[in-house]
C-alpha cells in the first residue's frame, strides 16, 4: 500500500515537474506573439526611412512604403497565403499602415499582400502597392535543452581548435599553414581568434597551459611581423589580408578593414598581457588604440575598409564602430586607461546620429564588397546585436540606450532568426534551427550569429529580468550543443545538412567557433549565478 501511495505521489510530482514549463512557455509563447504586432522602427513614424526595402521575411507585422493615391478615402488590404489561397482583409486609413490587425492569423509562408486604393463608394481606384515576402515561424517554445552542460560544450568546442594540426604547429612555427586552411589569409581576425582561444585553455586548463601558451605566443608573434611600423600611417595594425585568395582579388589587394585590429588583434595582445604579465602585449594593444585615435574623423566616424600602407580610404563608407568601443571600454575598464574617452564617446555619437537615426546596421564583411551598396541593401546582425549589447553593458545604459538596444534586437530576430524550417521533400530539415542567418548577402545560418543574437538577450535579461529574452537565447545557444560534434567537439561554421562528401571537406571558421566558446562559457557561468540565487 505504501509502495503504491508513493508511486502515485511519484507520478503526480513528476507530471507536476512536467507542466510547470509547458504553462511557463504557453505564457511567453503568447506574450511572443503580442510582440510581434508591433512594427519594428516603421518609416511612417518619422525617426527613420522605411528600413525593410531589401527584406524577404518577417517575424514582426511590418509596414511598406506605399505612396498614397490621389482621391482615395481608404484602403483595402487584402493580404494572401501563396500556399494555402486563403485571404485576409481589412480597411485602413492608409497604405503605409501594419499588418497587425491579421499578422497572427497568417500562417507561417510565402505571403502576397495588395494595398488598393478605395474611393467614396470604395470602388477601386488604384493599387497603392505589392510585395511579396514569407511569413516566417515564430519563437514557440520549449525547445529541445542542451546535450551537453554549456561548459563541457565550450572546452569541447576549445580544444578541437587547439588540436588542429595547423593551428598546433604555431607552436613551433609562426608561418600560418594556409595550403592546409586558408581562412588564415584573414590574419587579423582568425589568427587573432587562436591567440584568444588558446589563452583561454591555458586559464582554464591549467594541465594544457605550457602548450597553449607555446601556441599563442607563434600566432601573436606572426600577427606582430605583420603589423605596420611605428611611423606608419596604421601603427601597429596587422593585416586584414595575408596572402590566400582573398588577397588576391583587386578589390582587397593591399587594403584592410578598418575594425579588424580592436576585433581581432587588439583583445588577443589584452589576453597574453592577461596571461604573461608580459608588457609588450599590453603597449601592442595600446598603440593599436593610438592609432584608431589619429583615425577618427571630426564627426567621431571612421572610415569601412582603408589601404593598407597610406591609411587612405577605398570609398565613403562608415564603419560600424561596436569592436572599437568594446576594445576602447576594455583598455578603460580592466587597465584604467582614460585617454580613449574623448574618442569612445565621439564614436558613440556618430553611432547615434547616423546609423541608429537611419536604422541601416549594415555588413562589414572582409570577404564580402563594401563598394557600391545601397542603404538597407546588406543589413546584418552582426552589426546590430554586438551594438546592442555594447548599449546594454555600459555601467549606466539610459532609457534611450534600452530602447534603442531593444529595437536592434528586434531587427536581429525580425530578419535573421529562424526558429524553425519547414521539411523538404526528403522529410528532413536541412537547416538546424533555432539559429541565426548572418546577413542579407550571405542567407545562410552561422554558429556565430547565434552567438551574436544571444548576447544582448541574455545581457538584457541580466538588466531586466526578462525571461522571455533568455529564453529565446538559451534556445539559440542550446541548439548549439545539439550541432555540435560531442565526439570531437567540432562546432559547424554553416549550421546546414550536407550530404557526405561535401561534409567531409567541411572546415570551420575558427574566430566562429571561438564565439561559441565564449558565449557557452557566458551562459555557464550565467546559469551557475541563477542556481545559486534560488
Amino acid at each position: 500500500m505504501k509502495r503504491t501511495l508513493f508511486f502515485f505521489l511519484a507520478t503526480a510530482l513528476l507530471l507536476a515537474a512536467c507542466s510547470r514549463p509547458k504553462d511557463r512557455f504557453e505564457a511567453l509563447n503568447e506574450r511572443a506573439a503580442k510582440e510581434y504586432l508591433e512594427p519594428l522602427r516603421p518609416g511612417y513614424e518619422g525617426r527613420n526611412p522605411y528600413w525593410n526595402v531589401f527584406a524577404k521575411r518577417f517575424l514582426y507585422a511590418p509596414a511598406f512604403d506605399f505612396k498614397e493615391v490621389e482621391g482615395a478615402k481608404t484602403y483595402r488590404f487584402v493580404v494572401r497565403s501563396l500556399e494555402k489561397g486563403t485571404e485576409w482583409t481589412f480597411l485602413a486609413d492608409a497604405p503605409w499602415r501594419p499588418l497587425s490587425p491579421v499578422w497572427n492569423d497568417i500562417p507561417v509562408g510565402d505571403t502576397e499582400l495588395t494595398v488598393l486604393a478605395l474611393g467614396r463608394d470604395k470602388a477601386v481606384l488604384d493599387t497603392a502597392g505589392t510585395r511579396k515576402f514569407f511569413r516566417d515561424y515564430p519563437f514557440q517554445g520549449p525547445y529541445p535543452g542542451p546535450v551537453v552542460p554549456y561548459r563541457e560544450a565550450a572546452l569541447k568546442a576549445a580544444l578541437y581548435l587547439h588540436t588542429l594540426p595547423y593551428v598546433q604547429r604555431f607552436a613551433v612555427d609562426m608561418e600560418p599553414d594556409l595550403e592546409n586552411y586558408e581562412h588564415f589569409s584573414c590574419a587579423c581576425k582568425v589568427i587573432g581568434a587562436v591567440v584568444s582561444n588558446e589563452c583561454l585553455i591555458a586559464r582554464e586548463l591549467p594541465h594544457r597551459r605550457e602548450e597553449a601558451l607555446a601556441i599563442a605566443r607563434g600566432a601573436a608573434l606572426f600577427l606582430v611581423s605583420q603589423s605596420q611600423p611605428a611611423d606608419a600611417p596604421l601603427a601597429g595594425f596587422p593585416p586584414t589580408y595575408y596572402k590566400g585568395k582573398l588577397q588576391d582579388k583587386e578589390e582587397h589587394r593591399g587594403k584592410t578593414m578598418t575594425m579588424e585590429a580592436a576585433k581581432g588583434a587588439g583583445p588577443a595582445f589584452l589576453d597574453m598581457y592577461d596571461l604573461t604579465g608580459e608588457k609588450e602585449w599590453l603597449d601592442r594593444a595600446l598603440t593599436i588604440a593610438r592609432t584608431y585615435r589619429k583615425l577618427q574623423r571630426p564627426d567621431g566616424s571612421f572610415p569601412i575598409k582603408m589601404d593598407f600602407y597610406t591609411g587612405e580610404p577605398v570609398n565613403n563608407a562608415n564603419a560600424m564602430l561596436h569592436p572599437l568601443l568594446n576594445f576602447l571600454r576594455r583598455l578603460q575598464k580592466q587597465y584604467g586607461f582614460t585617454e580613449f574617452q574623448d574618442m569612445a564617446a565621439a564614436g558613440e555619437k556618430w553611432m547615434r546620429a547616423v546609423p541608429l537615426a537611419d536604422f541601416d546596421l549594415e555588413g562589414q564583411f572582409e570577404d564580402t564588397s563594401v563598394m557600391g551598396l545601397e542603404p538597407y541593401e546588406n543589413l546584418t546582425n552582426c552589426t546590430a546585436s554586438p551594438y546592442a549589447d555594447y548599449l546594454l553593458t555600459k555601467d549606466h545604459p539610459t532609457e534611450e540606450d534600452i530602447a534603442d538596444a531593444r529595437d536592434l534586437m528586434r531587427l536581429s530576430e525580425d530578419q535573421f532568426v529562424h526558429w524553425a524550417y519547414p521539411y523538404g521533400p526528403d522529410g528532413i530539415r536541412t537547416r538546424c534551427a533555432p539559429c541565426v542567418h548572418e546577413q542579407y548577402k550571405y542567407e545562410t545560418p552561422i554558429d556565430n550569429s547565434s552567438c551574436n543574437v544571444a548576447n544582448p538577450l541574455l545581457s538584457y535579461y541580466e538588466l531586466t529580468g526578462d525571461r522571455l529574452a533568455f529564453e529565446k537565447a538559451k534556445a539559440l545557444l542550446d541548439n548549439l550543443t545539439i550541432v555540435q560534434n560531442q565526439t570531437s567537439g567540432m562546432m559547424p561554421t554553416a549550421l546546414v545538412f550536407r550530404n557526405a562528401a561535401r561534409d567531409m571537406k567541411r572546415k570551420i571558421t575558427i574566430n566562429c567557433c571561438f564565439a561559441d566558446v565564449k558565449t557557452l562559457m557566458r551562459m555557464h557561468e550565467l546559469t551557475q549565478k541563477m542556481q545559486n540565487e534560488k
